[in-house]
This record gives C-alpha cells, structure tokens and sequence, in this order.
C-alpha cells in the first residue's frame, strides 16, 4: 500500500540535530539539499509531505515554504496527537502515513503508523521500533533515503523518478 502521506521530524532528521547561534543570538539550521528530492518524490506521486516539529522557528517555516511543503505543525508537545488531527483534516488514517523520526517524543507515532523510519544517528531504542533505519545520518540526507526505501519497497521508485524527470505529476492507482 503506498501511503497518502509522509511526515518528517525536523531536528535529527532533516538536520544534524545541532543547535547553532551567532555572537548575537541568531540560530542557524544546516538542511541537505538530498532531502528536497526525497520532497519532490513524494510530490511526483501527488503524496503530500508535512513537517511535524517541536522546536518553533521561522527558519523551519522558511524550509517548509521553499519546499512548498503546507502541512507544518511547530511547537508539538505530542507529535501523535497532531499527526491524527492532521490525518482527520486530511480525511486519511494513521495506516495510511509513513513518519520518520529520531527521539522520544517521536516513538509513540512511530509504533501506531503505516511505515516508520529513523536515521542512522537515532537513539538504539527508536531503530529497534521502526521498519526503516537509514544508512545516512539526519542532516545528511536521511529523509531522501527513507522516501527512496518506501517508494523502492512499494514498486514505485522508478515511476516516482521517471516523473520528477519529465517533470509529469503521476497519477497512482491507490
């Protein structure tokens, strides 16, 4: 079955997780451009993606927007509970989403999902409870390959490539 929708952590997933300030207090955020493929893979196959965050920053909505990603939930104290309210908004179900995360407060929506996946830098108790452990670390392009993997192991990869590169959206019989 091939999910109706992707989430993504933020930090440790799309990031390394780093916390970065200038001398005057600015935070900064390293994002891997790898990841936007994984983004624009999902899109090709008309997939939504949505970000679902605890941290509250504008350079996580910067992110979001340049990726043309519209499902952005900042400041989540309980990732499950917005990942059913969006899912509810949505009309979708939690056995019809795919989420990747990397710590605690990821776990309980990682074990109640579709498809669940965490980078290669998670914490052992998280890749022990996911079906998917990147070989990349987050920050390094860990959310490319957990999409490359989903769409690899539902037999829609290439179809999913092959329309990125006509630049077709594609429709899929669900």
């Amino acid at each position: 079955m091939l999910p109706k929708l992707v989430i993504t952590d933020v930090d440790g997933v799309l990031t390394d997780g780093g916390m970065y300030y200038d001398q005057t207090g600015n935070e900064w955020k390293k994002f891997n451009t790898s990841d936007s493929m994984g983004v624009l893979l999902c899109k090709a196959l008309n997939i939504p993606v949505a970000i679902i965050t605890s941290e509250t920053t504008h350079i996580v909505e910067r992110r979001a927007a340049k990726l043309k990603i519209n499902h952005l939930i900042q400041g989540s104290s309980n990732k499950l509970a917005d990942a059913e309210a969006l899912c509810k908004k949505l009309n979708l179900t939690l056995d019809q989403v795919a989420y990747i995360g990397d710590d605690l407060i990821d776990l309980p929506l990682l074990e109640r999902i579709y498809f669940s996946g965490a980078p290669a830098n998670a914490p052992v108790y998280i890749k022990e409870k996911v079906h998917c452990v990147t070989q990349r670390a987050g920050g390094e392009g860990a959310f490319r390959e957990f999409v490359e993997t989903l769409l690899h192991r539902e037999k829609i990869l290439q179809k999913s490539i092959h329309a990125v590169l006509n630049k077709n959206t594609v429709p899929v019989d669900f």
